[in-house]
């Protein structure tokens, strides 16, 4: 797959990337079926399948369980082969299986130092702020786009976002910031009009529940595989589509799907 540069950054990422989710949550997910998370062993073939095949990014969260904790050792000695996302704002009870939210400046700042120790590394490519869904209100109430750009300016992080729930935010995050993480799918296009935007100002878009959390995949008739991808890649806007899949043949195929999709655009 052809790496996808984002203006005004040294950062190229894959059209896929693979989410971790399933690496460190099982509590509180909305996928179809259930799923047990993978062993190290299983981990680290994930892994090796996810390069190569050409993916470079991998989408992380401290809402994601343990999976920050788990990338840092299982990624020891290839920090240099992959763009990391992470997030900040969200807190997962791994008891309860609930999630909390904070956004103050002191609450941003310590959740990227925590990351950083827990994925082992000195920089996070991406960091998005985990919307709780009030995106405007988080932006302007608390100013997080200042802090995410002061963590840049220390060397930090090297690009900043939000993972957003509105065409407002979306749009607002694009204005201030480098990314937007929107949904996009074939039953849920109605950030559309961010996609738009980030096409036309030169932004990054990464697509989240690409296949609707596993539930497009469910549905009878035309591949929907295929046709998720098909969708996504139409537009111009769409940088690259994150899949949370553990099953190595489910990430072949996805894989597979998202270079044909994309040759029909050429």
């Amino acid at each position: 797959m052809q790496l996808r540069r984002l203006p005004s950054t040294d950062i190229a990422v894959s059209p896929i990337g693979l989410g971790t989710v399933k690496l460190g949550r099982d509590k509180g997910v909305k996928y179809p079926t259930g799923f047990k998370i993978p062993d190290d062993s299983e981990a680290i073939e994930l892994l090796a399948l996810a390069r190569d095949l050409g993916i470079n990014l991998l989408d992380t969260a401290p809402a994601y369980g343990n999976s920050e904790q788990r990338l840092g050792p299982l990624l020891k000695g290839q920090r240099q082969d992959w763009v990391i996302c992470s997030k900040a704002g969200e807190e997962f009870d791994p008891v309860s299986g609930a999630s909390e939210y904070c956004f103050t400046p002191e609450h941003l700042r310590f959740s990227v130092e925590r990351s950083l120790q827990r994925l082992n590394t000195d920089y996070i490519d991406m960091l998005l702020i985990h919307s709780d869904g009030h995106d405007m209100e988080i932006i302007q109430r608390y100013g997080v786009f200042d802090v995410l750009d002061q963590l840049k300016t220390e060397g930090k992080i090297l690009s900043t976002g939000m993972s957003t729930k509105t065409v407002d935010g979306g749009l607002e995050t694009l204005r201030q910031a480098d990314w937007a993480m929107v949904t996009y799918n074939l039953n849920q296009h109605d950030e559309k009009p961010v996609l738009d935007y980030a096409a036309e100002n030169a932004k990054g878009i990464l697509i989240k529940k690409a296949l609707a959390s596993g539930h497009i995949c469910l549905e009878d008739g035309q591949d929907p595989v295929s046709a998720s991808f098909d969708f996504i890649f139409s537009r111009p806007g769409a940088t690259s589509a994150i899949v949370g899949t553990i099953n190595p043949e489910h990430l072949k195929q996805n894989v597979m799907a998202a270079i044909a999709a994309i040759e029909k655009q050429a």
